[in-house]
């Protein structure tokens, strides 16, 4: 019988369990495969509760998106205006404002909870 996960020991008991029921070759619709689906949902629920990643800060985001994109900082002149309104948003002397987040989130793709994140 299935039930919540409360405790570590129950999460890696449950963990191995998955990996049983991942090397066999199960059938949809079976006991088996049911199993796996509930197991994997208790499993997700325990690790958001246990192992919360918080959105990194609007200048670290900012900062991994351009290098995702290959893109250096003086790009942002394109979505943030003059020069310096970048270095002093980027130097944290000047806060991103809802239009500049918007920009950010819509044009590069930034995260809109990381740009919303202090």
């Amino acid at each position: 019988m299935l039930k919540p996960i409360k405790n570590k020991k129950q999460y890696e008991k449950s963990l191995e369990r998955i990996y049983i029921l991942m090397q066999k070759n199960l059938k949809s619709g079976s006991m088996e495969s049911d199993e796996l689906e509930i197991l994997s949902i208790l499993v997700e629920n325990y690790e958001k509760e246990k192992f919360k990643i918080e959105a990194p800060n609007p200048l670290d985001a900012i900062k991994f998106r351009l290098e995702q994109l290959g893109m250096k900082m003086s790009d942002l002149r394109y979505y943030l205006g003059y020069r310096s309104r970048v270095s002093e948003v980027m130097s944290g002397k000047r806060k991103l404002s809802l239009r500049m987040m918007r920009t950010l989130h819509d044009k590069l793709g930034v995260p809109a909870e990381s740009l919303l994140s202090e």
